[in-house]
């Protein structure tokens, strides 16, 4: 089984994935950044949400679940 692209690194009080890392390349980013690079095509397993008026990334739904965020 292989590793997961993108992993929360941080969230904040109310549980919201604040930071995120991708573990192929290297990049750490924080929310917006990772919803401007799904929006940018550049992580085409995930989309963005609108959770409570907020831009939220997820990873789209299937069967695997070591590939969803969290």
């Amino acid at each position: 089984m292989g590793r997961k692209r993108v992993t929360v690194t941080n969230e904040n009080d109310s549980g919201r994935n604040t930071n995120f890392h991708d573990n192929y390349n290297g990049a750490d980013m924080n929310r917006s950044e990772f919803v401007n690079q799904i929006k940018s095509g550049n992580y085409p397993n995930y989309h963005v949400r609108i959770v409570n008026g907020v831009e939220t990334p997820v990873s789209n739904p299937d069967p695997n679940r070591d590939n969803n965020l969290g």
